[in-house]
């Protein structure tokens, strides 16, 4: 019975999980950054996040992980519109008012990743569920922004 409930309420890993999970990696072995924080969240305002908080030597990066299904009509750097851009302007600026030393300079970046399309197992026939399976020879492709504007050039942190 405990299996059941264990079942019935385990974590699936959703797309952007799944995304923010990819780009972690590539980041650590395409430009070789050193995570320091993934999903932060403003203890005073949980609804303000940051997805991923990173160094690229000195600089400290704030990353933005948008994952989309391949094809998508909105690329994911587009989806960072000015309401997310307000959103984040108040998580970095919350994060950054938390460190005991500021850094000398960090920036904003935004990594998309997209996800290959999944289709239904050609020759698999269930009456229950349809076997799902990403489409052959597929990989997720990230594309990563660097240094988006996202604070007045006078903004001092």
């Amino acid at each position: 019975m405990l299996s059941f409930f264990r079942t019935l309420f385990a974590r699936t890993e959703s797309g952007g999980d799944r995304g923010e999970r990819l780009a972690r990696a590539w980041l650590k072995r395409e430009r070789a950054f050193t995570i320091v924080a993934q999903n932060w969240r403003n203890p005073r305002d949980r609804r303000d996040e940051i997805d991923l908080v990173c160094r690229d030597r000195e600089v400290l990066v704030f990353v933005e992980v948008k994952a989309r299904a391949a094809g998508a009509l909105v690329p994911g750097y587009h989806a960072v519109d000015e309401r997310k851009k307000r959103a984040l302007r108040r998580a970095i600026q919350a994060y950054l008012g938390r460190l005991a030393e500021k850094p000398r300079t960090f920036r904003f970046d935004v990594v998309e990743v997209s996800l290959p399309k999944l289709e239904a197992a050609v020759g698999e026939k269930s009456s229950s569920t349809a076997r799902m399976k990403s489409a052959a020879g597929n990989e997720p492709e990230i594309l990563h922004f660097e240094n988006v504007p996202l604070f007045s050039k006078y903004f001092r942190g």
